[in-house]
């Protein structure tokens, strides 16, 4: 009997490393900066005896939170397991056609990913040579739109123009916008909703909010929309979200001026890495994000990636077409940014 013939087999996504002890973490873009005080508040003073219930099903108490925060109905919002949960439902709901689904080529690699696992054809299209988004590209007949914005890997932002242009060319399927980096500078499409109601956002708590390891995040969208979310939600797991995590999740969402604060903390720092970067030799995109993705005049990605390693600095690095000159390099502290480019600079002088 051979049982592995009917088992569904796909290539999965590979997180970066987490490595343990005192390094340097620049891989994963996670926030240097704590959460909001009120999250620590609810983490330390929590009633554990309500553990014993289930939690609220329908996330209310964070969807009424966020639905204030972004000026919508709370019928429009969907709150998930990080925005990873949110895509994967988006995907299993919205991608039911025969027709290929359309995303970048250079994008989040997670989207192929679901595409495979649930059987959605699809079609990657190439960014241009300085790795924008061409919205003619998306002119065509297709079972719907995935574009991350700003980009990642790249951090390229494409402004409102483009997307309102995928927009009117893709009326007949879910457009979904994933904005896991908008809030380091960049302009959200939550404004054009009232016009386009086949436009899903997508957002996450993991990196504006430094919350990654609490796994929020949310949609918004037209009510209808929303509706058919939370049916395939239900269909699947009716408790997605623990209690802790929604009690954390809205001292976060009310904490505007900590969370700006430490949004503007990351983009001067990463303004100041960008020159720093430029000087020593480095190329790259105008980055919109907590990251920059930047190639090296003369010294192989590859060489610095491993020599950073060894001196326990992480960034990431993928060996794949197109990019494989290319490290992805998460903005740290201050402290942590200097380090790194003091490291880069004895690594490119030794080259």
């Amino acid at each position: 009997m051979n049982w592995e013939s009917n088992v569904r087999k796909v290539v999965p996504y590979v997180p970066g490393e987490q490595p343990s002890g005192k390094v340097i973490k620049l891989n994963t873009n996670e926030n240097p900066y704590p959460p909001a005080p009120g999250v620590e508040k609810v983490l330390k003073s929590y009633d554990v005896s309500l553990l014993r219930k289930y939690p609220e099903p329908d996330c209310r108490s964070l969807v009424t939170v966020l639905a204030d925060r972004y000026k919508v109905k709370p019928s429009q919002v969907f709150v998930g397991v990080g925005s990873d949960d949110v895509l994967a439902m988006a995907f299993l709901t919205f991608f039911n056609s025969d027709k290929k689904i359309l995303f970048p080529d250079v994008t989040y690699s997670f989207y192929d990913v679901w595409a495979s696992l649930f059987g959605i054809p699809f079609e990657q299209i190439p960014l241009d040579d300085d790795f924008n988004i061409v919205p003619s590209d998306y002119e065509k007949e297709n079972g719907g739109v995935v574009i991350a914005n700003p980009n990642a890997p790249t951090g390229v932002f494409m402004g409102l123009d483009g997307i309102r242009k995928i927009l009117e060319a893709n009326r007949d399927v879910v457009c979904i916008v994933d904005e896991a980096y908008v809030d380091f500078g960049a302009e959200s499409a939550l404004s054009l909703l009232d016009e386009y109601d086949n436009l899903l956002v997508i957002q996450t708590f993991s990196k504006s909010r430094s919350m990654a390891g609490m796994r929020i995040g949310f949609a918004i969208g037209s009510e209808t929309m929303i509706k058919y979310l939370n049916d395939v939600k239900y269909s699947f797991n009716s408790y997605t979200m623990n209690s802790i995590t929604l009690a954390a999740g809205i001292e976060a969402v009310k904490d505007e001026e900590y969370f700006k604060a430490s949004c503007e903390k990351i983009i001067r720092t990463r303004e100041k890495l960008k020159a720093d970067l430029k000087a020593l030799g480095f190329e790259f995109g105008d980055s919109m994000t907590n990251f920059i993705f930047a190639k090296h005049a003369s010294v192989p990605a590859e060489h610095i990636f491993t020599e950073l390693k060894k001196r326990d600095i992480y960034v990431r690095y993928w060996n794949k077409p197109r990019i494989s000159e290319h490290l992805r390099i998460t903005v740290g502290t201050d402290e942590e940014c200097d380090i790194l480019v003091r490291n880069l600079k004895e690594i490119i002088d030794q080259a």
